[in-house]
This record gives structure tokens, C-alpha cells and sequence, in this order.
């Protein structure tokens, strides 16, 4: 309890003025945007990211996006060989929300119906692979991304998992006809702390995608 109560502290702290959508100080991966569809989405152009990844088994959404931030701000917070502070980034990356354990892969007797949740911290850029705090708990996972295109549909408002799922079903859309073909499985990406006013959060979902040049 107490270590909780110490991880929200802290991350209000850090927030500073996220309570109105101002994100002065967070580290963000660079991108370079290719084209724009529409109003609301960019194909975005992003070099190799390091991110540290927890997953974890919930019975909710929102269950599991709990226990994944606090493996993760744990893990940026001293949780890692050395004791390292790390500076939060933005955005936290939210995925396979609607994975079902107990379809995809072996579990344990007691996991079926649970869902699978994974959520990343970016690292900043000063870090590499190697020179990164390596994390004590192993549910805590440093993974490198390679270069990707990423379609991108940017949304502000509630970002619950209904609201979520709607915009990923937004994005697919918007992609018919563009040139551009879903490669990957979404995910949602959050720039701001829950108790940001809602209308001034900025939140998106993402996923990998292929031109038509590039399959011909």
C-alpha cells in the first residue's frame, strides 16, 4: 500500500502541469511524418526505440494496465541492477488487450479466461541496449523496436477500453483506400497521466503499416 501511495506521489511530481494537457519535459521518440489521411491521421516514420515492457494477466483492461504501470514505473524508479533512476517519457504504449490467454498460448491451470495486457515505457534516447539498468523483476523486459511505419489516428477524450477499440476500428478504416495496408495489431498510446482534463489529453492508436509500392 505504502509503495503505492509513494508511485502515485511520484508520478504527480512528475506530471507538473499534465492536469491541463502540458507535457513540457517528457522525452518523446522523434518521427518523421510521410503523409497525412485526412484530419486525424498521420503515417509516421519512426527510427529504432528501446522501451522496457511488462505483461501481465487481468481479468480487466483496466486491471491490467494498472499492474503493468506499476511494474514499469517501479522498474524506472530504482527497480534495476544499480538502483537507476530513469526519466519518464512519453507516450506509454498500451497492447493485445483483447488477447485471451487461454486461446493463444499454454497456461497454467486458474489463467483461463484471463487477458494478456502489455504496456511499454520508452526509455530516453541517452540509452542503448547495453547501457540501459537492467531490470530485477522478470516480468520487466528491455525490448529494441525496430524502424517502423506507423499509421496513426490521434483522439482526445476518454480513453477507457470501449473508447479505445472504437478509434482502432476508426484507424482501419480511414486506411481503405489510402495506399496503406494494417501489417501489425494495434495498440493505444498515452501522453498524459489519468487525472489530465479529459479534453485536453492527447491520446492515439497506432499500427504498423505497408504501402502499396512496397508489396509490388
Amino acid at each position: 500500500m505504502l509503495r503505492a501511495v509513494a508511485s502515485l506521489a511520484a508520478v504527480v511530481l512528475l506530471s507538473g502541469c499534465s492536469v491541463i494537457g502540458i507535457r513540457s519535459g517528457y522525452d518523446q521518440p522523434p518521427y518523421t511524418v510521410l503523409e497525412r489521411i485526412g484530419d486525424t491521421v498521420e503515417v509516421r516514420r519512426y527510427d529504432s526505440r528501446l522501451a522496457a515492457e511488462a505483461t501481465v494477466e487481468a481479468g480487466t483492461a483496466e486491471a491490467g494496465r494498472k499492474e503493468a504501470f506499476r511494474l514499469l514505473f517501479d522498474y524506472i524508479s530504482g527497480a534495476n541492477q544499480g538502483q537507476s533512476k530513469v526519466a519518464m517519457t512519453a507516450p506509454v504504449e498500451v497492447g493485445a488487450e483483447a488477447e485471451k490467454i487461454a486461446m493463444t498460448v499454454p497456461v497454467e491451470a486458474g489463467a483461463f479466461g484471463k487477458g494478456r495486457y502489455t504496456m511499454r515505457f520508452f526509455l530516453p534516447g541517452s540509452y542503448a541496449n547495453e547501457t540501459a539498468p537492467v531490470p530485477t523483476d522478470a516480468r520487466v523486459q528491455l525490448v529494441e523496436l525496430p524502424e517502423a511505419t506507423l499509421a496513426v489516428l490521434a483522439f482526445s477524450g476518454s480513453r477507457n477500453e470501449d473508447q479505445v477499440v472504437s478509434r482502432k476500428a476508426a484507424l482501419r478504416q480511414a486506411l481503405g483506400g489510402s495506399g496503406w495496408s494494417a501489417a501489425g495489431m494495434p495498440t493505444a498510446l498515452f501522453y498524459d497521466p489519468p487525472w489530465t482534463i479529459p479534453s485536453l489529453r492527447r491520446n492515439e492508436v497506432a499500427v504498423p503499416v505497408t504501402s502499396a509500392q512496397q508489396k509490388d
